[in-house]
């Protein structure tokens, strides 16, 4: 009996220690948070076990995880109509509001799901309860883009297939048979879905052949650029779960199909040092200590470095490609974008990349409504019901489909 009891007691400590990370008192439900990075570094594992074991790619099992515990299928109530379908080729799940007779065309807002561009899905139940709220509490049609993901893609193609869906949707056909105003359509996204939101706008907006054009750009916690990570937010939030910056570096190198060798000099900034000409003439485009305000910057200084390793970028230009990274975008392009939105997080490596595209979004002249959160962390808007709902969660939805509601 006695041995079971210390058992049990090294058990419980060990768990403790596992799942226990020092976090800051702002955050929101601190050990609520523990308990959920504990079990997403819990499947990361697992999936990197796989993958040593050469049985899949580690992303293919993180994601198989993933979307085994949180698959919904396209289950309709009165208030929402869900149907899964293609666009031009491409899958989506059409989320379609109850008709009102004193409203006959509905507002659409297409929908890019985060995940890093290799994980989650437009059918797990976090994005379908998000999307789902969003057309009954905005009376709108909302197309959830399932983009193909790394590692059986790599970029552009992700770009691409929201291209080629919000395109089809934009058809005058299309958007009569949804019964959806073509002067009130909007492109939105998450995380690395709010990277690919804003890239087809940039796109959209220098395409002159596209007659139908997107309204609003609403950006949540969105991925910008790869040209520094040791902005503040890296700084600061450098071990923050949901996404420490070593993570998100990854993420960068699997969508530009680098190589992981790169990650460590990357996370110092070696990649877009002094003696990289590429990087030079970017720069000044993401000078966050003019772009960001003495509150954000405080005394985090910047990370430059004289020499570094060229061949970075000589083998990965696309983290330079303003496709891949809209904030290194040109000011006569981000000027004629339309109004925006972008919800920033304090305690997310993420926050300054959002910041720095309002503040060049402004001085291009766009109107620009920036969202933060002091006790918000990256990912929570889609932690909104038990057991991984979150106070912070149900509020920057809640504020985002509020934007929405009054500028769509």
């Amino acid at each position: 009996m006695r041995s079971s009891c210390v058992l049990l007691t090294a058990l419980v400590a060990l768990a403790a220690y596992y799942i226990y990370i020092p976090l800051p008192s702002s955050m929101s439900d601190p050990w609520k948070l523990m308990l959920l990075d504990a079990t997403f570094r819990s499947a990361q594992q697992v999936s990197n076990l796989i993958h040593c074991l050469g049985l899949s790619h580690h992303l293919l099992a993180l994601n198989f995880i993933i979307v085994s515990f949180g698959k919904k299928s396209a289950w309709s109530s009165a208030q929402v109509k869900v149907t899964d379908t293609d666009f031009d080729g491409v899958e989506v799940r059409v989320f379609e509001g109850s008709p009102k007779p004193e409203e006959p065309l509905k507002r659409g807002v297409v929908y890019i799901h985060g995940g890093g561009w290799a994980l989650a899905s437009a059918k797990i139940r976090y994005y379908d309860e998000l999307c789902a709220a969003m057309a009954e509490e905005l009376n709108a049609v909302v197309v959830s883009v399932e983009y193909r993901l790394v590692p059986k893609v790599y970029f552009p193609t992700q770009i691409h297939d929201v291209v080629r869906a919000t395109k089809y949707f934009l058809q005058p056909e299309v958007l009569h048979e949804y019964s959806v105003d073509p002067d009130r359509i909007g492109i939105s996204g998450d995380s690395a879905g709010g990277n690919l939101a804003a890239a087809v706008s940039q796109q959209f907006i220098q395409d002159a052949n596209l007659k139908n054009k997107l309204k609003v750009q609403a950006l949540i916690y969105p991925v910008l650029q790869a040209l520094d990570f040791n902005t503040p937010s890296y700084q600061q939030n450098v071990n923050t779960p949901v996404l420490p910056r070593s993570v998100m570096v990854k993420y960068w190198v699997d969508y530009l199909r680098g190589n992981y060798d790169f990650v460590q000099a990357m996370i110092v900034n070696n990649h877009t040092s002094l003696d990289v000409e590429e990087a030079v003439a970017l720069r000044a485009r993401l000078n966050w200590t003019s772009l960001l305000p003495a509150s954000i910057t405080k005394n985090y200084k910047p990370v430059v470095q004289t020499t570094g390793n060229t061949r970075i970028v000589r083998e990965i230009p696309q983290l330079l490609d303003a496709r891949a990274a809209p904030l290194l975008a040109e000011q006569e392009v981000l000027r004629h974008l339309p109004k925006t939105y972008i919800l920033t997080c304090e305690h997310d490596v993420l926050r300054d990349d959002g910041i720095m595209y309002a503040k060049r979004l402004e001085s291009a002249g766009v109107e620009v409504t920036l969202d933060h959160f002091e006790d918000g962390f990256h990912g929570c808007v889609i932690f909104t019901s038990w057991p991984t709902n979150f106070s912070v969660g149900i509020r920057t939805r809640n504020s985002y489909i509020k934007w929405l509601d009054q500028n769509l």
